[in-house]
């Protein structure tokens, strides 16, 4: 980027959106009937709940810690009644982590806060902007990918 003026706004808000983003979910949770739960903890069931029932060795993959620390984490969640575990009827060895009606319900609570937004970056109505705006995430996006390799 050749303006200097114009890369220093970008970086101001890229880190304030970041930061007010991570603030807020933790206001939303603190401030609702699931303020038991953490932002790590939410970001924990967000992932089952994308994968619907995954190990977790393979949820640890994804969050990126250690697998006796998403093994801790899962404890506490099983505790709390947000998350169970299950055998696998196929393979009996294999346990299953699964979302019990209340992880669902607060997995539902966090999806809705970034669907909104994505409205509220999405709201222009020139799709050119959009496209651009989703260019920009994508390159953003690959850039994170290349750092963690």
């Amino acid at each position: 980027m050749e303006n200097k003026d114009a890369f220093e706004a970008v970086n101001e808000e890229l880190v304030d959106v970041f930061n007010n983003a991570m603030w807020i979910e933790e206001e939303v949770l603190r401030n609702s009937a699931y303020n038991d739960l953490t932002l790590k903890d939410m970001h924990v069931i967000a992932a089952i709940g994308d994968e619907q029932q995954v190990t977790a060795s393979r949820l640890a993959e994804i969050i990126r810690v250690t697998p006796s620390t998403m093994t801790s984490a899962i404890d506490k969640l099983v505790r709390k009644n947000y998350v169970q575990r299950e055998r696998n009827q196929d393979d009996r060895r294999v346990v299953l982590i699964t979302l019990t009606e209340s992880g669902q319900k607060v997995c539902d609570m966090h999806a809705e806060f970034h669907r909104k937004l994505t409205k509220a970056l999405l709201s222009s109505s020139d799709e050119t902007v959009n496209q651009n705006i989703q260019t920009a995430l994508g390159r953003l996006q690959q850039y994170l990918r290349n750092l963690n390799q």
